[in-house]
């Protein structure tokens, strides 16, 4: 539910529905009840009425002087997030690739089934710090931390801080904290380690998308349902800038590789016009580049820049994945493109292998699809899924392991 009042504390005002009639509260009213407890004292037939009704209703928790963009309300901690429990080959792997490059590999096998979510899966991040830490935001409205080789509990946090469906989750690349928006007009900073909420940027709009600046990490840019697209620094909680052009709403938001630049995809199906499916953003200047970079009439639901090389993809509703220059003019590649998978209106998420030579695919079949970026030829095709696979994701060291989710709530990892 939207808080009514933006300055106001939503964990420590909360509202009071009546509880049933039995009830009877730990701690009575301290005005009326001390003064009944006199032996003898006359009680009127008012204060016997207030004094009904009060017993009805627990006392409200005192209310701390909180900065409004901050609250301290420990979430529940299922699980360790060390990679103690972790068995010795896979630590041994983690710790021997960190830092060096190495070719995609194809994966092989499901090696780790993760339940917990009760609804559609949105979004995916690997840890880039911890690397054995995944985190996953759903329709639920929870945001989970997995611990993924854990040989104990695998869930290690499960965070109900949103109190609607999530959007979107994203580590924070300055260590053990995630950000997360969603439908309740929010993103929420986390501290994973503690468990504890930290920040909250609210909107006008619901968020559907954000990201973390690469050259900055103490900023981060979100897109909502109003199209309105905003860059904010975490250390004020404020806004740096806002770009507005009166666009549908926001889809997903990618920095280029430079992190000068960066690109938005946003739902043009309500507009006859289809030139501003795609913009590329001057940062500092807040002008669009070019707003005709796709002019097809279908949205796309995702935006990836190449790790290395000057272009990006698009994940099309007309079920192909698009390429795209990512220097001036920014033209679409009209002889490659990636189209084994399907959309069909789901919001299917793409990315790139850490060396840039494959690119993985959700798709409405569930199904990944794993195709080989420079041929476009499809590599491999897993079938895991009854309903759509919404996200995938490589992990940050391991060339061979991916992690992918599903419009049913499952995650899995395959090696």
């Amino acid at each position: 539910m939207k808080n009514p009042n933006p300055n106001s504390n939503p964990i420590t005002n909360p509202s009071l529905p009546p509880p049933p009639k039995r009830f009877k509260p730990e701690t009575p009213s301290q005005n009326l009840r001390t003064e009944a407890s006199v032996p003898g004292r006359y009680i009127s037939k008012r204060e016997r009425a207030l004094s009904a009704q009060l017993s009805q209703v627990p006392n409200p928790a005192p209310t701390p002087n909180l900065n409004p963009n901050t609250t301290v309300v420990t979430s529940p901690v299922l699980g360790s997030i060390s990679d103690s429990e972790i068995p010795p080959d896979v630590l041994s792997s983690l710790r021997q690739a960190k830092g060096r490059a190495s070719l995609s590999q194809i994966p092989q096998r499901l090696a780790v089934d993760l339940r917990s979510h009760t609804k559609a899966v949105n979004s995916l991040d690997w840890s880039p710090s911890h690397a054995h830490l995944l985190a996953s935001a759903g329709m639920d409205q929870t945001v989970c931390v997995w611990n993924v080789w854990s040989r104990d509990q695998k869930i290690a946090r499960l965070f109900k801080y949103h109190n609607a469906a999530v959007k979107d989750v994203k580590w924070s690349p300055q260590g053990l904290s995630v950000l997360s928006c969603g439908y309740d007009c929010s993103s929420r900073l986390i501290d994973v380690e503690k468990g504890i909420e930290t920040q909250i940027f609210k909107e006008d709009q619901v968020v559907g998308a954000i990201k973390f600046c690469p050259d900055n990490s103490n900023i981060f840019l979100s897109g909502g349902s109003k199209g309105c697209l905003r860059l904010w620094d975490i250390r004020n909680g404020k806004v740096v800038h806002e770009y507005v052009r009166g666009l549908g709403p926001i889809l997903d938001v990618e920095f280029t590789i430079n992190g000068k630049q960066f690109i938005s995809s946003s739902d043009v199906s309500g507009s006859n016009v289809s030139e501003n499916s795609i913009i590329v953003w001057d940062i500092s200047r807040q002008v669009p580049l070019s707003n005709q970079v796709y002019v097809e009439a279908y949205t796309c639901p995702s935006v990836r820049c190449h790790p290395f090389e000057p272009c990006f993809v698009a994940q099309s509703n007309a079920n192909y994945i698009a390429i795209f220059s990512s220097s001036p003019p920014f033209r679409l590649d009209k002889y490659r493109r990636y189209e084994s998978h399907g959309v069909s209106g789901f919001p299917i998420k793409c990315n790139f292998s850490l060396d840039g030579e494959k690119l993985v695919s959700g798709s409405s079949d569930g199904s990944i699809y794993i195709y080989n970026y420079r041929s476009s030829e499809l590599v491999r095709k897993i079938k895991v899924y009854e309903q759509a696979c919404i996200d995938v994701v490589y992990h940050p060291v391991l060339p061979n392991v991916i992690a992918s989710c599903s419009w049913n709530g499952d995650v899995s990892i395959f090696e």
